[in-house]
């Protein structure tokens, strides 16, 4: 008997994946969670039964919401991750000598040991040094920071269940507040191409452009997730993701990437058409 995963992406689409086996499944205090194994796409998470990540595309996520601040900002040396229980944010963060502190809150200690146990290509540096998990509320946390963090990364679920209130405009208002006065944030910013997510793309690019002067969109193609057409939010204060992107300066520290590079980066803003228009209404002058 075949085994398939399916997850819905529109009321009229649906994404399967053969299943080799399940590894996990359990019920946290927030959600779901479940860890299967495939032929195509190896191990794989759901929250909920939605997909979080797969072992043979997740390098494409992590690598875009990390790398793409990292190559803008002169000096990254205290950043917050709110999410990313999976770790690959982490992973790709510690490749940078510089950093010197990884604070990382995630609401589901839960979800963390499963990906400490099941994926650790993605959890292989949890326990550097410079990270701190704070096990709390990313809503809450965010409150009481103020001027202490270099970049924020917001590695969030999508902006419903436990990951609703990552996606407001008091979130965004303590994320710009927690920043330095040259901070950037980095969002993952959901799909443009269906309908109902083309809404909660244009809700929260308002509401971050409404916090940040500066508040750019890029894009990059993950098969696994909804029409495999993903956009990620880049908002500062200071740094625009073109301008100040200093190639040399990245390409000199030699990071081996699978997906990103800085010729990637700038191409990466050039965003199609039809999202152009989704977001013309929203988007801040250049």
């Amino acid at each position: 008997m075949d085994l398939w995963f399916s997850e819905a992406h529109s009321a009229d689409v649906k994404f399967s994946i053969r299943v080799d086996r399940q590894l996990y499944s359990g019920q946290s205090e927030f959600q779901r969670i479940d860890v299967f194994e495939s032929p195509e796409f190896g191990r794989f998470l759901t929250l909920d039964g939605y997909m979080m990540l797969t072992e043979k595309d997740e390098f494409i996520y992590h690598e875009m919401i990390t790398h793409v601040p990292m190559a803008v900002h002169p000096c990254v040396r205290d950043v917050l991750v709110i999410g990313a229980g999976d770790g690959g944010v982490i992973r790709e963060l510690c490749r940078y000598d510089d950093v010197e502190r990884i604070d990382m809150v995630e609401i589901d200690p839960q979800v963390v040991e499963v990906c400490r146990q099941y994926l650790p290509k993605t959890a292989c540096s949890l326990d550097d040094p410079r990270v701190s998990i704070y096990y709390e509320d990313g809503l809450r946390f965010i409150r009481s920071r103020e001027d202490c963090y270099d970049l924020i990364i917001v590695d969030s679920t999508d902006p419903f269940g436990p990951g609703e209130g990552l996606f407001t405009r008091e979130f965004y208002g303590n994320c710009s507040k927690a920043l330095r006065d040259d901070g950037i944030m980095v969002n993952q910013h959901e799909s443009p191409f269906y309908d109902a997510d083309a809404v909660a793309c244009q809700r929260a690019h308002k509401r971050i452009v409404e916090s940040f002067p500066i508040s750019k969109v890029y894009q990059a193609h993950i098969p696994t997730y909804p029409s495999g057409h993903w956009l990620f939010g880049f908002a500062s204060k200071k740094y625009h993701p073109l301008r100040d992107l200093n190639e040399k300066r990245w390409n000199d520290r030699r990071l081996h990437c699978w997906y990103y590079t800085t010729t990637l980066h700038k191409g990466a803003f050039y965003i199609p058409a039809y999202v152009e228009e989704l977001l013309k209404h929203v988007e801040s002058a250049d």
